[in-house]
């Protein structure tokens, strides 16, 4: 694997991480429960440690470190916008639009882990990030499930 790829691939999980970091923030803004805002700015901190943590990996290959999010993930942000427009914004919506979020981030690290050529220090240092996005993401469905459980009772 080229340092250029390699340098793609982790800017890409670093406009992943910024993704994260911008969406829990605007998700916390919205949600009615402490619990949640907590959480959901916590999670934000996380996520924009782990960009700072892969930024000096891809200096380290000679790339420049991206530092803003994708397009889609703003996008994503925008839509959560306009859909607590129009149904509110509700701690159920938030958190559907998040797990929506982490379904994305899980996808890129699993990507960027099936790379064969990926070099052994990152990727250990991928893997171990993927299995926090799973940790957040598991976390987020399981009190996005209890929150469902609540509206329908």
């Amino acid at each position: 694997m080229s340092h250029e790829d390699i340098v793609d691939t982790l800017n890409d999980l670093i406009e992943t991480s910024k993704d994260g970091e911008f969406g829990f923030l605007a998700c916390a803004k919205h949600v009615q429960s402490e619990e949640l805002r907590t959480l959901f700015t916590q999670r934000a901190n996380e996520c924009r440690r782990a960009a700072e943590e892969l930024a000096p990996l891809v200096a380290q290959y000679g790339g420049e470190p991206e530092d803003d999010g994708t397009t889609a993930g703003s996008l994503h942000r925008g839509w959560v916008a306009v859909r607590g427009s129009l149904v509110g914004y509700t701690d159920q919506a938030m958190l559907d639009e998040c797990e929506r979020g982490e379904d994305a981030a899980l996808a890129r690290y699993r990507a960027a882990l099936r790379d064969d050529d990926l070099p052994e220090p990152v990727k250990s240092i991928v893997a171990r990030m993927q299995l926090g996005v799973q940790r957040n993401h598991d976390q987020i469905k399981m009190l996005r499930d209890r929150e469902r459980a609540k509206s329908s009772s």
